[in-house]
């Protein structure tokens, strides 16, 4: 058995929330960015919260948002946690009085560990691919590889991941979390429930994925 978090994000439907619950998600993301096809407004956001349950996970995601902006979904929707994946700072992060995840874009020049540094009070970071001018929501992988053996709290992979991916992503990289959107969908911003199923599945018991390596199986240096 497997012990990584399966987040399923972009969820802008309840039935999707609740068959993403139903398959063992230990978290769903609501996504308040309004370029994105997965944007959900407060009303909508509302329902799928408290339809998700007490027990799960509902993250708020941001993109360079105002802190009037942020506030004003914290007073209708029941978030446990908030996700900033803009250039926002450590101090504008941390006002909200909740637990947060910082995402970095895995640029090719980047200094991972100086991109951290300054976000020592993050409940942990979400490294995702890196593409211009996009926030996240690319479908790319980058390379695995470059995630830390440690880091200075725990590490949510995103980016690209599908149900045939993510037992090899985990393996590699021994992440806390994995993080899933584009990956599990019929559409954007409509999940497909075998996908999800399957996704999660191949997450937390990756040797019911037909083979797929296991970690201590690989050369990860």
């Amino acid at each position: 058995m497997n012990s990584s978090r399966v987040k399923i994000c972009g969820i802008t439907r309840v039935g999707d929330a609740l068959q993403a619950v139903s398959s063992g998600a230990d978290a769903i993301g609501l996504v308040f960015y309004e370029p994105s096809s997965r944007a959900v407004d407060i009303a909508c956001a509302r329902d799928i919260a408290y339809a998700a349950g007490p027990l799960v996970t509902v993250a708020g995601l941001f993109v360079n948002a105002s802190a009037a902006r942020v506030c004003e979904v914290l007073r209708e929707v029941p978030l446990q946690l908030l996700q900033f994946h803009g250039d926002e700072s450590a101090d504008f992060c941390e006002q909200f009085e909740r637990p947060y995840l910082k995402a970095i874009r895995m640029r090719p020049d980047l200094d991972l560990k100086a991109a951290m540094q300054p976000f020592a009070g993050a409940a942990g970071f979400l490294l995702d691919a890196y593409q211009a001018g996009v926030p996240g929501g690319t479908g790319a992988t980058f390379d695995w590889q470059r995630v830390p053996a440690s880091a200075p709290r725990p590490v949510v992979l995103a980016g690209g991941l599908t149900p045939d991916n993510v037992a090899r992503a985990i393996a590699t990289t021994g992440c806390y979390g994995v993080d899933v959107s584009g990956g599990v969908e019929a559409s954007p911003g409509i999940k497909d429930a075998a996908k999800m199923a399957q996704f999660i599945t191949n997450a937390k018991y990756p040797s019911a994925n037909h083979g797929a390596p296991l970690k201590g199986e690989l050369n990860c240096e």
